[in-house]
This record gives C-alpha cells, structure tokens and sequence, in this order.
C-alpha cells in the first residue's frame, strides 16, 4: 500500500478558486506551498495582482495573495508535483432540479490524470452521501490506472463557508472532516487542524461528512418555510409576522427563524442533492420537497404584496415606478448566484411596473451579464411610487434616512427581512 506523506512534504493543490476556494488556497499556504487551479483566466490574472473580486478575504488575506508559496494556474500540468488536491468546484442543479455534477466530473477526469502513487484527493463540493464513493473515485481509477485504498487515497471535508459574514470566516468555523481509512481520516483531520483555529469534527466516514452537509442546509430550508408559510397565512389575517415572531421568541425553546426569500448555492440547492438520492432508492422526501416549493414561490408572493400594499393606499401599478434595493442572494456579499431577488423584479415588470435595481455592492457588469440588469447608481429623491427593501446590506441600511425621500407624495415602503422598525415601513413579510 502507498503511503501518505510527511506534513513537511504536503504541497496541496486548490481545484476551483471561488468562495469556497480562494480561502483554503490561502489559509494553506501559511504552511505548504499551494497551486491555485482555476479555469477562469481572468479571475487568476485579479489574484496575481491581490484582487479577490467576491470580497470574501480579510486585509491580511489579501496580503498574501501574492505569497512566493501561492502559485496561480489554469495548467493541470502545474498540479504534477501536488500530493494533496482539494476539490471546491461547484455542484449546481439543471433545470429540473437534478444534480448536475458535470463540474465534479470534470475535476476528477483531470485530477486523474496527474495522480500518483501516495496521494490523496480531498472533496469540499456539496454532494449527496456516496457521491465521493460511487462517482469520483471510479473516475479517478479510470484515468489514473491506480488503485483506491492501495495508491491513491480520498477524504471528504463539507465546506461551510457563509458569503458576507465577516464574523466567522474560515478559520472561525469548525471542520467536518473524514476519509477513506483510519489512517487517512487522521491525516486530513490533522491537515485541517493546522489552519482551523476552533477545531475540527472527525466523522465516522465519508458518506457521513456528506449527508451531515446536506443536513445543514436543509434544516435551514425548512424552519425558512415554515415560517415563510406562517407568514402567507397571516398576511390573510391582517396579522404582523414580526410582532408574532417577537412574541413567540420569548419562550426559552422557541427556534428563531424569520421569513425571506431562499436563494444562493447553499440552502436553495443542496436539498435537491438529498431528494435526489432519496428518490432513486423509492423514497419520496415530502417534507423537504415541500420546503423548496415554499420558499421557491416567496418572490411571487412578496410582488404580489407590494402591488397590494401599493393599492391599499391608491397607487396603481401600471406605469409606477418602482425601486428594489439590493440584487444579492443575501446581505453583506455580492454574490448573485440564485438570487430572488431577481424574480421580485420580474413579476413587478409583468404588472406593467417600471423597475430600477439599486445595489452598491454587486458589480453591474456581472449583474448585466447574469440577469441583462442595468443597475442605477444612486436613487434620486421623489422618483418612485414604491421603494422595496430587498438585500438590507450594511451599505444599504446606510441610507435608511434617505429611504422615505425617494418616495413620491404617497409611496410605498416595503421591507422583505422586516429590518426596518415596524412604523418605519408601510409593509413587510
């Protein structure tokens, strides 16, 4: 059997360079020498220059970029000498909402071709449990001609990066790690141990440290549903969610979730990974399918209420004007991957609304690529019929003061994550 090898000889290999990625490549070169792969030629050029474009590095991390032991590549030649690969590709899902793991294919075909003896191929990419079994390492097999367990080895360590939370970061969050032996588990456990300053979890075994990530993200998605459901419903009463909310959460045990919109490529996508495997073993998961249909129809109803809220006080909103504040899945990130805050827009443009998009923090190139968004670069006093606070980033909160001023004589302020004080807003979820 091959053997791992010594901490002093790791030299670690990044495959995919985004949220997930950068971080890890950076984190790891504090100690080893680290290749950054990537196959988008313009985000290596911005690292070579110190340029993180998703903001997700700190000051001192930024520093590093240009590190001697950091090298930044679109080769897989580059990664030969590597002993140690860590996969953050994304696994996103098609249109049917089956996963789509051509990414984690691909990294593997290449991964296959320039693994040796000894090494050790660790995945980061959300899957559902024995993905990392029964997908990637055959293709590794295939492509490298070595043997799983005798030369070449594999572990599975979820990340849980959170775009925007400046508070905890990678090195803040504890890692769930395993691997394909005992003495393989060890040894990823201890690499990780080197750059996690809180600590990490040791799971029993791969398909464990897969399913405990699904897991996470689909908690979430469903305590959102619920309380995206209970606020439908009381919306039909005339009732204020928040003030139930406020009221319910005085009780030691109550688990505090607020309505939203549910977008991003954690939480809006990972229970597909699970409902997928689940069905093809003959079990239908209804409580999680019925989660993603829940919170997947949030921005229909949001529109819906605006245009509502909007009639209640005799605006009428064929013609308006109507501004929406934030583009981003979330607060605090510029990141624009499954955001729904798109579709508000949509269903406003098909009551014959004319809409502009404020976000100081996304970049209007990508939102014009991703979405064909023109974003406006400040919104001006007495311009709008309705005002809809979408993505409270800090930036935007910013601006609070300003918020009523945008309105026209009798406008609408609409606050989806209920930031805003109660008499502050004209509606909210």
């Amino acid at each position: 059997m091959a053997t791992l090898p010594s901490f002093n000889e790791v030299k670690i290999g990044v495959i995919g360079l985004g949220y997930v990625g950068l971080p890890l490549a950076v984190a790891f070169a504090e100690f080893s020498p680290v290749v950054g792969f990537d196959i988008d030629e313009t985000r290596l050029t911005q690292l070579r220059d110190g340029i993180d474009r998703n903001g997700e590095l700190d000051d001192d991390d930024r520093a590093r970029l240009k590190d001697a032991k950091l090298t930044w590549t679109s080769s897989s030649d580059a990664l030969k000498d590597c002993n140690v690969f860590i996969v953050t590709v994304p696994t996103p899902i098609d249109e049917s909402n089956n996963p789509d793991l051509a990414p984690l294919r691909s990294a593997c075909n290449m991964l296959g071709e320039v693994l040796k003896k000894g090494d050790t191929v660790i995945f980061e990419s959300t899957v559902y449990p024995m993905t990392t079994e029964e997908v990637c390492v055959p293709l590794l097999e295939e492509k490298s001609g070595l043997k799983f367990n005798e030369d070449f080895f594999v572990g599975y360590s979820p990340e849980r990066i959170n775009p925007g939370d400046r508070n905890r970061r990678l090195k803040d969050i504890v890692k769930v790690t395993s691997g394909s032996t005992t003495e393989v588990a060890e040894f990823v456990d201890a690499l990780y141990r080197k750059i996690i300053k809180v600590g990490t979890h040791a799971a029993p075994s791969i398909r464990v440290a897969e399913a405990a990530k699904v897991v996470e993200n689909i908690q979430r998605d469903v305590n959102i549903a619920l309380m995206n459901e209970l606020a439908m419903i009381f919306h039909q009463m005339d009732i204020d969610t928040q003030d139930v909310l406020s009221a319910a959460k005085t009780k030691w045990n109550f688990l505090d979730f607020k309505p939203g919109l549910v977008g991003g490529h954690c939480i809006s996508v990972d229970p597909y990974y699970l409902t997928h495997k689940a069905t093809s073993l003959g079990y239908h998961p209804e409580l999680i399918l019925a989660s993603r249909r829940i919170n997947n129809r949030m921005a229909i109803f949001v529109a819906a209420d605006v245009i509502k809220t909007m009639a209640q006080k005799g605006i009428s909103v064929l013609n308006s004007r109507i501004l929406i504040a934030g583009l981003a899945f979330k607060e605090n990130t510029n990141d624009l991957r499954n955001t729904k805050v798109i579709e508000i827009a949509a269903e406003l443009r098909k009551a014959f609304a004319m809409v502009d998009i404020w976000d100081p923090m996304v970049n209007g190139d990508e939102a014009q690529h991703e979405f064909g968004v023109t974003l406006i670069e400040r919104p001006k006093a007495g311009d709008y019929d309705a005002v809809v606070v979408a993505v409270p980033h800090d930036e935007v909160l910013g601006e609070k003061d300003q918020f009523h001023s945008w309105l026209k004589s009798k406008g609408v302020l609409y606050d989806v994550k209920g930031v805003l004080g109660r008499s502050e807003s004209d509606g909210r979820l």
